[in-house]
């Protein structure tokens, strides 16, 4: 039976679980440089505005913001170069044909540390219509006041 692996999460895409439904999700490695290490385990990174695209058979992470280091001189990295994500042939040729249906997303739900390594869990998502959002908003609201009801009972 394999160890629990403690993972450290550095930085989390909140907005893709309201905005987008998620058919499915995969852990993925980065190709990442020194400097963007050493910045993402201080806690500097944004997944706002990220997404992932298939080019020419790979797998490359865009718009992810990570700070440059602070003690980093010439040595430091662009903040918004895309990222190569690392992925197992088999899964990527199965992402392939599921990303290529219209309306599907390649959106980072996390960034976290597992055994010291820099990985990304990837969501493959369908974006939520307002009514979509607004029955979620409402169905968390329930089961909120329905725990709240039972805690008192």
């Amino acid at each position: 039976m394999p160890e629990a692996t403690a993972q450290k999460i550095v930085a989390q895409n909140r907005k893709a679980r309201h905005e987008y439904h998620i058919l499915d999700t995969w852990e993925t490695g980065m190709v990442l440089q020194g400097t963007e290490v050493k910045s993402l385990r201080q806690g500097k990174a944004n997944l706002a505005d990220a997404y992932a695209r298939l080019d020419r058979g790979e797998l490359w992470l865009y718009n992810l913001h990570i700070s440059p280091y602070e003690q980093g001189n010439r040595f430091n990295h662009d903040p918004l170069r895309p990222r190569k994500l690392l992925m197992h042939t088999r899964e990527l040729r199965k992402l392939v044909g599921q990303v290529e249906q219209k309306g599907l997303t390649l959106v980072p739900l996390d960034i976290h540390f597992s055994r010291g390594i820099a990985k990304v869990n990837l969501a493959l998502v369908r974006g939520k219509k307002l009514h979509d959002k607004r029955e979620t908003l409402k169905e968390r609201a329930e089961a909120r006041d329905a725990q709240r009801t039972a805690k008192d009972d």
